[in-house]
């Protein structure tokens, strides 16, 4: 070997070993969905724009994963550098000085293009604290063949009592098909998240405009009364035990007439793993005509927590990942109608994904849901399937816990909300919201 040579493989192998040097590993935590899942499977396009950064994933269950990102950001544990978060923490860890924030994103990244109901909702005092991955809000999935079958004709905007009615003359449970499916397993983002929105149709309130909680009222008796007793007639064995990803799984095994929950499973129940793809049709949240429906306001969300040391390089994988690029990615790869939906007005504007089916009434639910005005009486929070107020994640947790005991049967209506009511009312009490 030359001298030339050894001198030039040893140049090699410093600026390989400075290269390894360079690279910093940030890790992500996020929620074990179909969307996060199907980034995870494109991440070659990450490492080839920034081999300098390795991205580590820790996939969880979504009640698990709320329960271990508040776990660090509050302790400032520094166990990861990127959160998958929701719209119900955003603005309150912001305001906490939890979150770094993203307004230094570069032009190209073009955050005015983000939709306006969705940046409103990770912005605090003109900080962007989040890059919203997909936005969502919830409407009605439906078999349209079990419809025809049953003589009846899902409107664009259904009543409550139409869902009823339709999920009834659906169910068929000799043969494993439910008229309905619906959350029913316990936590604030699962049952309470559909239950809030739905008790907003029916002009329930969590608290009124002094903070007193609202679960002795009628309102709320109406909305888990009439829950349970669609799901018992209706709804598939094991309710109590299902969240988003367990009716996904039922719907697309054929087994749920109606579904009625977040817009974003509308590719999945129209996709490759769906045996009904060819027979769903979309409609929004009901109302009882009061003026509201049970459509929510959400977006899944990148942030960064401030204890990470790995600032950039977590705002460098966020930039990728909510970005206009990603979108074009996923319709390379997998097609328009599996974009994220609900993060960009550019995308909504595109003629190609104007071809999906569900692309409209995704956003119509959107665009209708007001978290500033989510109830037909006045309240003084906002949110229209939470309350963004600290305590409701711990309050709305056990409150759901209730409630999924009476849709199991081992407590009443009656038992669960004066449950609630207790509960809530001393969890106030101790925060100082009711002297």
């Amino acid at each position: 070997m030359t001298n030339q040579l050894r001198a030039l493989l040893g140049a090699c192998a410093v600026t390989a070993l400075a290269s390894a040097a360079a690279a910093e590993t940030i890790t992500v935590a996020t929620v074990n969905n179909g969307d996060m899942i199907r980034m995870q499977g494109l991440m070659a396009d990450f490492n080839a724009r920034h081999p300098d950064i390795t991205v580590e994933w820790v996939t969880l269950e979504e009640n698990v994963l709320r329960q271990r990102v508040t776990t660090d950001i509050a302790t400032r544990g520094g166990q990861f550098d990127v959160l998958t978060i929701g719209t119900y923490e955003v603005p309150i860890w912001g305001r906490q000085g939890w979150l770094v924030g993203l307004n230094d994103l570069p032009a190209e990244y073009d955050v005015d293009d983000l939709l306006p109901a969705i940046r409103g909702g990770l912005t605090v005092d003109g900080t962007l604290y989040a890059a919203p991955f997909y936005g969502e809000s919830s409407m009605v999935m439906y078999r349209t063949d079990l419809m025809a079958k049953a003589g009846l004709t899902m409107p664009d905007a259904p009543t409550w009592d139409f869902i009823a009615q339709a999920a009834r003359a659906m169910t068929d449970k000799p043969n494993e098909i439910y008229g309905i499916c619906l959350r029913g397993k316990a936590g604030w983002g699962e049952n309470m998240a559909f239950l809030t929105a739905t008790a907003n149709a029916f002009g329930a309130r969590w608290f009124d405009e002094n903070w007193q909680p609202q679960f002795d009222g009628a309102a709320w008796k109406n909305t888990l009364q009439f829950y349970v007793d669609l799901m018992h007639e209706a709804g598939p064995p094991g309710a109590p035990n299902n969240g988003f990803n367990e009716n996904l799984a039922l719907f697309q095994q054929g087994k749920c007439g109606m579904w009625i929950d977040a817009t974003v499973a509308a590719s999945f129940v129209t996709g490759a793993d769906s045996t009904v793809a060819d027979s769903v049709g979309f409609a929004l949240a009901p109302d009882t005509g009061l003026g509201k429906r049970g459509n929510w306001l959400w977006a899944w969300s990148l942030a960064i927590p401030a204890g990470t040391q790995k600032a950039e390089a977590a705002k460098t994988f966020i930039e990728w990942a909510t970005s206009k690029d990603y979108l074009a990615l996923v319709a390379e790869k997998e097609g328009w109608a599996n974009v994220p939906p609900g993060t960009r007005t550019s995308l909504y504007e595109n003629p190609e994904y104007q071809k999906v089916p569900f692309a409209k009434m995704t956003l119509d639910s959107i665009n209708t849901a007001d978290p500033n005005n989510p109830t037909v009486d006045p309240v003084p929070y906002v949110g229209v399937q939470f309350a963004a107020i600290p305590e409701f994640q711990g309050i709305a947790t056990s409150v759901g816990q209730q409630f999924s005991a009476a849709l199991a049967g081992t407590t009443s209506v009656d038992e669960a909300l004066a449950a609630a009511q207790a509960l809530t009312l001393r969890e106030m009490t101790r925060a100082g919201y009711i002297k």
